[in-house]
């Protein structure tokens, strides 16, 4: 292919609202991250089975995210070419969402938990290759940056919706039959709504750009179907730039931290702060309400430090101020579990927030640097692999240590996490003496 055409340079309004339906979509992801634990806890299920619970994420976003990469690559229609996704996608979205706080069994909560995340993760990738697809060069990192920031509001937003109900006069306590708060409820269907709405914002305010002719031709030379879908997937793989494989070490540890913090933060505060592990009792309601609290505070970090690492990633390179971050992170990780007051919890969230701030966003201006344009689509999902991996061996691993390696005691989980951010920043500085010089990145082996 030719190289490609300069875009139009989009002013950071223009910026901000291409990428506001990444609100609606991490409002959900933030939902999930918040409430999905505790309401598998109301409906009955052990500690033990959380990772094997919340295994939807990993597999749709392995089957789903680099499929839908593949196909978006390939699609060239009235509509554009990752529109289509993002339509289908946010409807899914919604429905899991509306319907997760009506479960009345483990088995409904886990289907809409499956539908809720093929919808997420049929979004996801393509919107990160609109990003790519939509900005120059010059501009992917206050594109994907912006993209971290909106995740950090929106996640904020959906941890600390449920504390305003009730400082609005909701009892904590209120819950349905199935033992599932009604704040619970009404966050959710509120996210169904802003979840769809934030992305047909986006895409009809700023519209994918009409493709060149020789993308055109690029696409109509490309076989269809699902099959040369798959080939394509494994050619990429196997044509993987030398910068995306290093960050794949980063992505096991990083992501198997994230993901058992998620699961198990709320049992942790619930045990330190509240003294409880009843997930009936009114003190572990209000551990659920202290996460979110402190969720949205390093969710607020978040969105305030996304903006601030522009110029740093521009003077540092994005993989040392990851680095950095990371460790910050892990720092917060290994405090937490030792925080005996709701206030102090707040000081170790400020790490975890600059380290959720860098995971959203430099990680992705070091994968954009490093992929072929024209394989844009299938590289951002197999990216997301590297994602879903690691929460898949949390599924497989967590629930047999659980008990003998880790006493039965989240705090010991929190503790490993933060080893393996420390991990995960030592993984990512190998990628850091390159991009420090600027220096290309698509090199091969």
């Amino acid at each position: 292919m030719h190289a490609p055409a300069a875009k139009p340079h989009l002013s950071l309004p223009r910026i901000l609202e291409m990428n506001l339906g990444f609100l609606g979509l991490q409002f959900s992801f933030g939902l999930q991250q918040g409430n999905m634990a505790p309401i598998y806890s109301y409906l009955g299920a052990s500690e033990a089975s959380l990772p094997v619970l919340q295994l939807a994420g990993p597999i749709t976003g392995l089957l789903v995210q680099p499929l839908i990469g593949a196909l978006s690559d390939r699609t060239y229609s009235r509509w554009g070419r990752r529109t289509p996704y993002f339509l289908f996608g946010a409807v899914l979205c919604a429905i899991g969402l509306f319907f997760m706080p009506l479960s009345s069994s483990l088995l409904m909560a886990v289907s809409m938990l499956w539908i809720l995340d093929a919808g997420n993760n049929i979004t996801m990738e393509p919107y990160r290759a609109y990003v790519s697809d939509r900005l120059n060069a010059d501009q992917h990192q206050i594109g994907f940056l912006t993209q971290s920031a909106f995740t950090g509001l929106a996640q904020m937003l959906a941890f600390l919706t449920p504390s305003l109900l009730v400082l609005f006069g909701m009892n904590q306590d209120w819950v349905d039959a199935h033992n599932i708060p009604y704040t619970a409820r009404f966050t959710f269907m509120a996210g169904a709504v802003l979840s769809f709405a934030t992305i047909l914002w986006s895409i009809r305010r700023v519209p994918e750009l009409p493709l060149t002719p020789d993308e055109r031709a690029h696409i109509a030379a490309q076989p269809k179907g699902l099959a040369p879908a798959v080939a394509e997937i494994g050619r990429a793989i196997r044509d993987m730039p030398v910068a995306m494989r290093k960050l794949a070490l980063m992505s096991l540890f990083q992501w198997y931290a994230m993901a058992a913090y998620w699961a198990y933060v709320i049992y942790v505060i619930g045990r330190s702060v509240y003294g409880t592990d009843v997930p009936t009792s009114s003190g572990f309601h209000s551990a659920v309400l202290t996460n979110g609290e402190m969720a949205a505070f390093y969710n607020g970090v978040a969105f305030v430090a996304a903006f601030a690492m522009v110029p740093l990633a521009r003077r540092l390179g994005a993989a040392t101020l990851h680095a950095l971050c990371l460790v910050v992170a892990g720092a917060g990780m290994l405090w937490l579990p030792h925080v005996t007051t709701k206030a102090m919890l707040f000081l170790p969230a400020i790490g975890i927030g600059l380290g959720w701030a860098s995971i959203m966003g430099n990680p992705y201006v070091i994968l954009a640097g490093s992929i072929p344009p024209e394989r844009t689509g299938v590289y951002m999902g197999i990216f997301n692999m590297m994602i879903v991996i690691p929460m898949l061996l949390l599924a497989a691993t967590l629930p047999f240590v659980y008990q003998p390696l880790l006493a039965g005691d989240p705090r010991n989980v929190l503790s490993l996490c933060g080893v393996l951010m420390f991990a995960a920043a030592a993984a990512v500085w190998s990628v850091r003496s390159r991009d420090a010089q600027g220096l290309p990145l698509r090199a091969t082996p």
